[in-house]
């Protein structure tokens, strides 16, 4: 059984569900060269940093979006997996089986990040001009502050371990950090990865500088920080090389890589991405695990709610089915990751925040009218910002945004009825609580 959809590059490594995320990171990951002897020049330097990437494509391509997504009212469990039903119905034991997959799986992308960050900056070769060498630190460092992003606001306050995990020496006595220091730990990261980035106005594939903006746009606005929130975002939207596209499907047909994208993984047929498998009916060749809720296909084909977006649905009646994931034959789905849709709408919510309304209105309207939904009505700051709300749910309706958005704002109990705000966050793998003193349960697991 292939519960989780990780690449078979990975496989051999996740295997190891009941170790410790200490004892995980002692793990050396198969291709991303982590140890000072193997990084020796620009040849392992480049595959250093390409199997950083693959750990990230390993989370992002099935376990974490589907922790954001079935925990909420737009994805539904339709399935036989107990690990499926457990997050449907927002009753998740420490054992998780996908849990436990993500919070490893980004364990394993820091520590390949770490590697990176740390020997690098002493290979020398003539190959690896100066200008490389910064690139490749500066993607692992956004490489980094991605996983803790992601583990912070799916997990809270998480151990901050910014070393290669080779020596077991470094892991004695890493305590829990609270959330604010895994936020800033981000923002350290973001700063240097922003630093040292080209400016690249054709990849989107690679984090350049404007990922790294957006991705601090995104800190700043869980962190209620508005105005930078609104400052960074605006920095990623008036680069020209976003741009909201029509037909709304487009981002998410081939080919891919459209200027919607800030930043998109890539797979290929050598390289699969199989996450359509959990989207699609039997009929299809999936095993249609993951289905839209019936208030989210009512909303995605109501013309002034969806409008266009009902093309991230398919099928009818009972058997209606998600297709953001879709190339079922090639498997060369991206993973989404950050698309210039968010940045309005996060620039959206920090302007409502500050109540400059008018300005917030327009990018609501900006997302809205792409997608053919005609302009809000809504007027006053409570009703923008529950527009915004909405505005969120259907647009990111199959991404890893529904769950994070309403626990960031509070509003996880009043919308999923979700009340007992322990259960707000993830639990930590019981193998990490009971194999390493230094880890502490999330209260109420």
């Amino acid at each position: 059984m292939k519960t989780l959809y990780i690449k078979n590059i990975l496989l051999v490594a996740t295997v190891l569900v009941t170790a410790s995320c200490k004892k995980y990171l002692e793990v050396i990951p198969n291709n991303a060269l982590p140890t000072e002897s193997a990084i020796t020049d620009a040849g392992t330097a480049r595959a250093a940093i390409i199997g950083a990437y693959d750990r990230v494509q390993g989370y992002y391509a099935s376990s974490y979006p589907t922790l954001g997504t079935i925990t909420t009212d737009n994805v539904v469990f339709n399935g036989t997996l107990s690990e499926y039903l457990q997050l449907d119905q927002n009753a998740v034991p420490t054992d998780n089986v996908i849990t436990v997959s993500a919070y490893q799986s980004i364990y394993r992308a820091i520590n390949s990040a770490n590697s990176v960050i740390a020997y690098v900056p002493a290979v020398q070769d003539a190959q690896l001009t100066t200008v490389e060498k910064n690139k490749i630190l500066s993607e692992a460092y956004f490489i980094r502050a991605l996983g803790y992003f992601d583990l912070a606001r799916g997990w809270g306050g998480v151990q901050l371990q910014l070393k290669p995990t080779t020596d077991l020496t470094v892991l004695k006595g890493i305590k829990r950090s609270t959330l604010d220091q895994t936020y800033d730990q981000v923002l350290a990261d973001l700063i240097q990865a922003e630093q040292l980035l080209p400016e690249d106005a054709t990849t989107r594939n690679r984090a350049q500088k404007s990922a790294a903006r957006a991705l601090r746009a995104r800190l700043h606005l869980y962190r209620k920080q508005w105005a930078d929130a609104e400052n960074y975002a605006t920095q990623v939207i008036s680069n020209t090389k976003y741009s909201l596209v029509k037909p709304y499907k487009s981002f998410f047909t081939a080919p891919f890589q459209t200027a919607e994208s800030v930043l998109e993984l890539a797979y290929s047929v050598n390289d699969r991405n199989t996450y359509w498998n959990l989207w699609y009916p039997s009929s299809a060749g999936g095993q249609y695990t993951l289905k839209p809720s019936d208030a989210l296909v009512t909303k995605l084909n109501n013309p002034s709610i969806g409008g266009t977006r009902n093309t991230l649905v398919a099928g009818t009646g009972s058997s209606v089915y998600g297709v953001l994931y879709n190339t079922t034959a090639t498997g060369t789905d991206p993973s989404y990751l950050i698309r210039i849709a968010e940045l309005y709408l996060i620039r959206a919510e920090a302007r409502a925040q500050q109540n400059k309304l008018v300005e917030a209105t327009a990018d609501l309207n900006a997302v809205r009218s792409r997608a053919d939904a005609g302009a809000t009505t809504a007027v006053g700051q409570g009703p923008l910002l529950q527009a915004i709300e909405d505005e969120n749910g259907v647009e990111f309706a199959f991404e890893a945004h529904r769950w994070f958005d309403l626990v960031r704002t509070e509003r996880a109990g009043a919308v999923l009825g979700l009340n007992n705000r322990n259960y707000w966050l993830f639990p930590i793998p019981y193998s990490d609580v009971l194999s390493d003193p230094d880890v502490t349960q999330n209260p109420g697991y």
